[in-house]
């Protein structure tokens, strides 16, 4: 019986890690085709999901972007610091973001004031 109870358990363990999704926020340089293909470069905030594995941030700026994470209860913040904007020219900036299940909405700041998504595409 207790051979039966750990192997339950040890089943139930394996399966809750293969479900559960960790926070992560990085910059990508290598960007899927098909993602790419999807961004417009007359928005400055989008959104593009992986097919329900986590999320391209796309954020156009005209100078260097320093990025935090923070969490406030359900809501994941995303900190964008854009700092030296000399530039005339717009740089794409992606990141790729997977999130907890407990969170369910997304707070994108750019130096400290909230910005919404100007569009949020799913493939």
């Amino acid at each position: 019986m207790k051979k039966i109870l750990l192997l339950v358990f040890l089943l139930i363990s394996i399966l809750a890690a293969c479900n559960s999704s960790t926070l992560s926020f990085k910059e990508i340089e290598k960007i899927p085709k098909n993602v790419q293909q999807a961004v417009d470069p007359n928005l400055k905030l989008q959104s593009i999901t992986d097919g329900g594995k986590g999320y391209y941030i796309v954020f156009y700026s005209r100078g260097d972007v320093e990025t935090d994470i923070e969490t406030k209860g359900d809501t994941l913040i995303i900190k964008f610091n854009v700092t030296n904007q000399v530039n005339d020219v717009e740089k794409q900036n992606t990141f790729y973001l997977t999130t907890d299940t407990k969170h369910h909405a997304i707070d994108v700041q750019v130096n400290g004031e909230s910005i919404p998504f100007d569009n949020i595409t799913v493939q």
